[in-house]
């Protein structure tokens, strides 16, 4: 025979709890008809009951519940920045030469609004980079992705971002050109062919990687203004940004 639930079992315990309370309170005063109104006012009453709590109060869990996960996201998503991708889109917007045409709207302000995000946002949707790197520079590529070659790993087991597809993206876009360095041997002597392909993959990170640092930035600036000053003086497309704070 299958054992039953906890919560079988609990509901078994609760029905027979009320049929012992309402017999008993037959047996000590009587009048039946009394009793049999409490149990129909409360039998009335369960619909609204089980509305306040199976539908508003799980409604109200679930809505902490989310902005937690939220919370947790975007601190890994702060961690992800803080050790790789910022100062991958330093390497990379360094060698943009279509940088300056959207470079402007990239320098984040205190005064910016929630319209002002979403606006460079399309903006950067439609931006059309340009990066190029020589082979010289694939090999520094490569030995910078590769120390955070394990780092990424972490970040793309970690089940919180599975919640996340659009950073799930930005860490296969950049653990692919990692992976794909990472198969050549010989990246000084790239022949043209192979960078093309190569500044596909890098241009495709690239974007991914703006993107989300923008949205991170919108983050942000509408939570923690303290850690949103530092990432404003350490803007990747900012080249004058330093993080020292001057008068």
């Amino acid at each position: 025979m299958r054992r039953l639930t906890w919560e079988m079992r609990l509901g078994i315990f609760l029905v027979a709890a009320s049929a012992v309370i309402y017999t008993a309170k037959f047996l000590v005063l009587g009048d039946p008809e009394n009793t049999y109104y409490y149990v129909f006012n409360a039998l009335g009453f369960l619909p609204i009951n089980v509305l306040l709590v199976t539908v508003i109060l799980n409604q109200l869990l679930s809505v902490r519940a989310k902005r937690e996960r939220l919370e947790k996201m975007n601190m890994v998503i702060g961690t992800f920045f803080s050790e790789v991708g910022t100062t991958l889109l330093v390497r990379l917007s360094d060698r943009d030469p279509n940088l300056p045409s959207i470079k402007e709207d990239l320098v984040v302000g205190n005064d910016w609004s929630d319209a002002d995000f979403a606006r460079v946002r399309t903006r950067l949707e439609g931006y059309s980079s340009g990066v190029t790197i020589d082979p010289a520079e694939l090999v520094v590529l490569k030995e910078y992705l590769m120390k955070k070659r394990n780092f990424l790993l972490r970040l793309l087991e970690n089940p919180m971002l599975l919640e996340h597809g659009p950073f799930t993206e930005v860490l296969r876009a950049v653990f692919h050109l990692t992976d794909e360095l990472d198969r050549r041997d010989d990246l000084a002597g790239t022949p043209e062919s192979d960078q093309k392909h190569l500044a596909g993959d890098i241009n495709r990170a690239y974007r991914l990687l703006a993107l989300a640092w923008l949205d991170y930035m919108k983050y942000l600036k509408n939570n923690y203004p303290y850690l949103f000053s530092l990432a404003m003086r350490t803007n990747p497309f900012d080249e004058t940004a330093s993080p020292v704070v001057k008068a």
